[in-house]
């Protein structure tokens, strides 16, 4: 398993193994930019990015030589390491603008009238959200056999019965120990959160690991302070056992492959979805 590697650490490895040195939170970062395809996905990523390598610069040999200072080069100068601090600080003061920008967006539209309920998936990595969201709004959301595909928040509109309908928002996945960075940086989407009238968590329930990453996306909601909104457990790729996990009576088991449980899933929304209209 991948960890974490201070600065030095990084340093010392890269002298002797002639190799790109990655620890666990430069990976999870490639992974998030190569994914990333809205103008707000690349800039979150970006600042993520720029954020861990501002916290992880040192000066080693070259880096602590002075470039060339004021006219005719007289002077000290700066450092390669000061230059580069500041050039990243001037970077994040500019990402940090256009977020902020469209976290003001956000709320913009979060405070126009809505008559229909919001409901959010949220869930470890890879659980199925997507394709969940694709069987209950029978939409073409991408779908993808791999972590964080989905990045940008991506909303629906859900039929339940007769004029009966509610919002539902797919987010991006979770993950044990999500980088602080990558938390901070995906704040403005996952304000979006806060805003609905449900959550619903979906667990892979076909995977051996579930009650880890059940426990890593509570963990992850706590830090967000998000630990007393309405929540609805969900078994996601409940067709690969014989039934949901025992201990959850008042969870509900579905498949968003082929289909089953989802006539439950949508009754429980449709409570959701009564008690807004009554509210």
């Amino acid at each position: 398993m991948l960890n974490d590697l201070r600065p030095r650490q990084r340093k010392n490895l890269e002298r002797v193994i002639p190799l790109p040195i990655v620890d666990r939170t430069m990976l999870i970062l490639d992974v998030f930019a190569q994914h990333a395809r809205s103008r707000e996905g690349k800039l979150q990523v970006e600042l993520a990015q720029l954020r861990y390598r501002q916290s992880n610069l040192i000066g080693v040999g070259a880096d602590l030589s002075r470039l060339g200072g004021g006219i005719g080069t007289r002077g000290p100068g700066e450092t390669k390491l000061e230059v580069d601090r500041r050039r990243i600080a001037q970077r994040i003061s500019v990402l940090s603008r256009q977020l902020d920008d469209v976290r003001r967006q956000r709320a913009t539209r979060r405070s126009a009238p809505r008559h229909e309920p919001l409901v959010a998936l949220v869930g470890y990595t890879n659980v199925g959200k997507s394709s969940l969201l694709n069987r209950l709004a029978r939409s073409d959301a991408l779908v993808a056999d791999q972590p964080f595909a989905t990045l940008d928040p991506t909303m629906r509109r859900v039929w339940l019965s007769a004029d009966r309908y509610v919002r539902v928002v797919d987010t991006v996945g979770f993950i044990t120990d999500l980088p602080k960075d990558l938390v901070n940086a995906f704040r403005a989407t996952l304000e979006e959160l806060g805003e609905a009238d449900l959550m619903v968590h979906v667990v892979d329930a076909s995977n051996p690991d579930w009650p880890r990453q059940m426990q890593a996306v509570e963990g992850t909601l706590h830090d967000l302070h998000l630990e007393t909104k309405p929540r609805l457990l969900v078994f996601n790729k409940c067709d690969a056992l014989d039934g949901k996990p025992a201990h959850f009576e008042d969870a509900l088991c579905v498949s968003a492959r082929t289909g089953s449980g989802i006539d439950g899933l949508k009754a429980a929304l449709e409570n959701v979805e009564q008690r807004s209209c009554s509210e």
